[in-house]
């Protein structure tokens, strides 16, 4: 694929004998062998990541918390250092620009993380914006990115760090690390429903390489490399919305169920409108769709309910851990309730479906 941008994995994926796909522009691993047993690895043990295609912006600046502020829907200025955050950028109309994560790196600087497909237009709207006072700086193809996920995840970090990173590192909490005088930064997010750390650093390779082969009590193989297609099978299942699906330039944050970030203290682009859907209250919501059968509803397929339509699915797939299909489907508000009986057109088949809370899966806590 010499057309498309590759991370700083890539020759590792190959050797590895992953089927690489063209995802948003990038050569990338869609799976290694078995996405079902990627999928599985991640939900009991840990498993590895590349998401090198996903953005990286370093944003500075003596007002660069009051820029951010007036840019995106979650509060910034209030995020201590080491804190990371989840946030819209949206169109003045409203609509989702991209989802992003934002790192409070110091008290001048964040790091945001934006989705592969969404870099250049973010990076775009963001100079339309631009003040002389704030620097953006992309930091996408300069810098690896590697997830580890899982319930052994945290095991794996602090073998591979030699130090007790997690202990300190809560939820949703960012820092930097430093080993042989390189630099690390460590956040704990993630985007499959289990625990799990990501870490960015300028050369993936050693990375990838040494938490490869680490060695943790449950993981005597060590975890396991997993692709594309386990890491959407993952956030179906933890009702995690995909950029492109459940979220687009026509849903707003409080359609997609974003309220929780969604602030109301401080103006930002796209406040007025999001305000006015706040109080005539969303057309449509997000439901969560368990279907009888063994035949997947897919991207498109319609929701059914007393006797007409009334949705949309926007996400579809088997569920490797309930072992039944699920979906995630936008249906006019009101009209349908969870335990209500449903039936999802697939394929010009009516496939009975029940509508359940979200998310379909969650993981036990500790």
């Amino acid at each position: 694929m010499p057309d498309l941008l590759r991370t700083h994995l890539h020759d590792r994926h190959v050797a590895l004998g992953a089927t690489m796909v063209d995802f948003a522009g990038w050569s990338m691993p869609v799976r290694y062998g078995s996405i079902v047993e990627e999928h599985h690895a991640v939900r009991t043990g840990c498993g590895l990541f590349d998401i090198g295609h996903m953005g990286r912006l370093r944003v500075g600046g003596a007002d660069a918390a009051g820029w951010l502020d007036s840019l995106v829907t979650a509060s910034v200025a209030s995020m201590p250092v080491g804190r990371v955050r989840y946030a819209l950028v949206c169109r003045e109309d409203g609509g989702i620009l991209d989802d992003i994560l934002i790192d409070r790196h110091g008290e001048e600087e964040f790091g945001l993380v934006v989705n592969a497909s969404n870099r250049e237009k973010i990076v775009a709207h963001f100079a339309s914006h631009a003040r002389d006072d704030v620097s953006v700086v992309d930091q996408t193809r300069q810098t690896a990115m590697i997830a580890a996920q899982g319930p052994l995840a945290a095991a794996v970090i602090d073998a591979w760090a030699g130090a007790a990173v997690s202990t300190s590192l809560r939820y949703y909490r960012g820092v930097t690390f430093e080993s042989g005088g390189i630099a690390f930064r460590i956040s704990r997010t993630g985007y499959t429903g289990e625990d799990g750390f990501e870490v960015i650093c300028d050369d993936g390779g050693p990375v990838w390489d040494t938490l490869q082969a680490v060695r943790v009590d449950g993981l005597p193989d060590g975890p396991l490399p997993c692709g594309l297609g386990a890491r959407d099978t993952l956030r179906l299942e933890a009702a995690m919305p995909l950029y492109g699906h459940e979220l687009s330039e026509e849903i707003d944050p409080l359609t997609a169920g974003l309220e929780f970030a969604v602030k109301t203290d401080v103006a930002f682009h796209g406040s007025e409108a999001i305000a006015k859907v706040r109080g005539d209250g969303p057309g449509r919501s997000r439901v969560g769709l368990k279907l009888s059968g063994k035949r997947p509803a897919r991207e498109g397929s319609v929701v059914l309910a007393g006797g007409g339509e009334v949705g949309t699915v926007m996400s579809g797939g088997p569920s490797p851990t309930l072992g039944s299909p699920i979906a995630m489907a936008y249906v006019t508000a009101g009209s349908v309730s969870v335990g209500d009986a449903v039936e999802v057109d697939v394929r010009g088949k009516a496939e009975p479906a029940e509508v359940v809370p979200l998310p379909f899966y969650e993981r036990p806590k500790n």
